[in-house]
């Protein structure tokens, strides 16, 4: 094989291969937080148990995406921007799908029967953020649009801040009002997986708006 061969090996065939990866992923969690709306508003226990295996399902889906996302970092010797940005955003998207499951798991295995105007509250915010996030990935591709995916990562961080601000009020309510221990920590653990995947929509903003001071 001739270095020629070698090098085009390693270029890749879509320079922008790894953008459709990222749209599909933000949308997987825009789909997931959707899912999870539904279920917190859900008074049917057989409804929400449906919801929560397509949450499962779609958890499942984004870590595929990501994988090949990994993947295509093995195997493309250029890449439309820094790789370590690249995993970095595909990480951090893949964490928000990762919390939106894990406060759902929670929430099928604790039996939770009341969901409450904080999980509810909590969840439409996971879903505002995971829209924005979206929004901004789908500008990436070309970079030209800068304005628009700060906009989105300013929303996102404004977002993040009201999800502790709820957070905080959840707790406290559970310290001041909640006389069951165990029903305590269940929903103490709730509210602090739907805060964390405000905060990981916050992480892959991060990550966005470092990749826009390196390339704009």
């Amino acid at each position: 094989m001739s270095l020629n061969s070698i090098f085009q090996y390693f270029v890749p065939k879509d320079k922008k291969i790894f953008f459709p990866l990222f749209e599909q992923a933000s949308n997987n969690v825009v789909v997931m937080a959707t899912v999870l709306v539904e279920t917190v508003n859900s008074t049917n226990p057989a409804t929400r148990e449906e919801l929560f295996k397509q949450i499962d399902k779609l958890e499942n889906k984004g870590d595929e995406i990501t994988h090949q996302v990994y993947l295509e970092l093995g195997k493309n010797f250029i890449t439309p921007f820094d790789r370590e940005d690249i995993h970095a955003l595909a990480s951090a998207i893949d964490d928000v799908a990762d919390y939106i499951q894990g406060a759902a798991n929670r929430m099928n295995l604790y039996r939770i029967d009341d969901y409450n105007e904080h999980i509810r509250k909590l969840s439409e915010l996971v879903l505002q953020c995971s829209l924005d996030l979206e929004k901004a990935v789908r500008e990436l591709k070309d970079l030209k649009n800068v304005r628009a995916i700060a906009d989105s990562c300013i929303r996102i961080n404004s977002v993040e801040n009201q999800a502790d601000y709820v957070f905080d009020r959840a707790v406290a309510d559970l310290f001041l009002y909640e006389k069951d221990a165990i029903r305590l920590i269940k929903y103490k653990e709730i509210y602090s997986a739907l805060e964390t995947a405000t905060d990981m929509c916050e992480d892959a903003a991060d990550v966005m708006e470092s990749i826009l001071v390196k390339n704009a």
